[in-house]
């Protein structure tokens, strides 16, 4: 027969309430009561009924992480830092794939599965400042990414403009001066494209240089493959090219092994950087220099605040932005002792 919170009780010579305390985190009890309660519960194998307990507390311990896919790594990584984050506080995380569907984010936010979490965090990718009516959903929601800049709700985001300045800037450095960008959506001022694209032409002004229309490659997706397939368009646009800015590490992977096809060493002929931090780009030949948007922070700080909402916190609601880093890699620094590319993808030029 199954253990019950009365035979804990009786094992650990107290009260049936002392034992659903112990269990529910009543703050104030003695420590030596609470290990010995524990020590029972453990002795017995006694596992507490959670929908019992959901049925009390009002609280299912569950969150919502709605993200538009899982191909695309840097959300397989969020997903993985927000799980962590959430298993620190005892809550377990249901993943929801949109595809970045306006129809999929609206039903995240008041579907019929909507109300069995007790928070949400939403990466939004069809939402945008439009659809701020939409944004107030059933349960506390935290808004990732940046396709929605005015939300009506708490935001969690990264500095896309400063940090893919940076990267520019740090190509710049390196006496590059023909910069590919890769991945941009045409139209796109809000959003993570159009942000980074942003601060790669920042970066061109601050250093007196004119940004060629025609080194940037348009996406519709940011995959390898894509990064790959427009790398080739640029370069067969005649175009010198002697630097490339993937907006992302999966379009800057893309594009390198299009230039090692294309028989340019990099970074001899042809400097890369991209966007993310991937543990793939640590791992790559040569490896990547990108920028680190900083991903354990997002998912600890998003948690942070669905977790003071659910305490009752009412402050406004706020945007807060991740630091970010630049991890400068193989890709760009000549002197890195991994800067060749393996003989299998390098073509000498004739």
């Amino acid at each position: 027969m199954a253990v019950t919170m009365k035979d804990v009780a009786r094992e650990a010579g107290v009260s049936i309430k002392t034992v659903s305390n112990v269990f529910n985190d009543y703050p104030f009890m003695r420590p030596e009561t609470r290990q010995r309660v524990l020590v029972a519960a453990e002795r017995l194998s006694y596992v507490m009924n959670q929908s019992a307990r959901s049925l009390r507390s009002g609280r299912s311990g569950v969150i919502g992480l709605a993200i538009p896919e899982l191909r695309n790594a840097y959300f397989a990584e969020l997903a993985d830092a927000v799980m962590e984050a959430a298993d620190r506080r005892g809550w377990t995380v249901v993943i929801r794939l949109t595809a970045g569907e306006r129809q999929r984010e609206v039903d995240v936010l008041h579907g019929s599965a909507a109300t069995t979490y007790d928070g949400l965090l939403l990466n939004a990718l069809a939402l945008s400042d439009g659809d701020a009516e939409l944004l107030g959903g059933q349960v506390p929601t935290v808004l990732l990414g940046d396709h929605v800049a005015q939300a009506p709700i708490d935001h969690v985001t990264m500095p896309n403009i400063a940090a893919a300045r940076a990267v520019t800037a740090h190509l710049l450095e390196q006496g590059r001066q023909r910069i590919a960008v890769i991945g941009a959506h045409e139209g796109e001022v809000v959003g993570s494209a159009g942000l980074r694209l942003q601060g790669y032409r920042d970066a061109h002004q601050a250093a007196g240089l004119a940004v060629d229309e025609g080194l940037i490659g348009y996406v519709q997706r940011w995959h390898r493959s894509d990064g790959a397939i427009t790398m080739q368009t640029v370069l067969d646009r005649g175009a010198p090219v002697d630097a490339v800015f993937g907006l992302n590490d999966m379009l800057a992977l893309g594009a390198m092994r299009t230039l090692q096809d294309n028989g340019f060493v990099v970074p001899r002929d042809v400097a890369v950087a991209g966007f993310d931090n991937l543990e793939e780009s640590r791992y790559s030949l040569p490896t990547l220099t990108t920028v680190d948007p900083g991903v354990a922070e997002i998912a600890e700080r998003s948690l942070m605040i669905l977790e003071n909402r659910l305490a009752g916190n009412t402050d406004p609601v706020g945007q807060v932005q991740s630091a970010f880093s630049l991890a400068v890699r193989g890709s760009t620094d000549p002197e890195a002792s991994d800067v060749l590319a393996p003989p299998s993808l390098v073509v000498q030029p004739s």
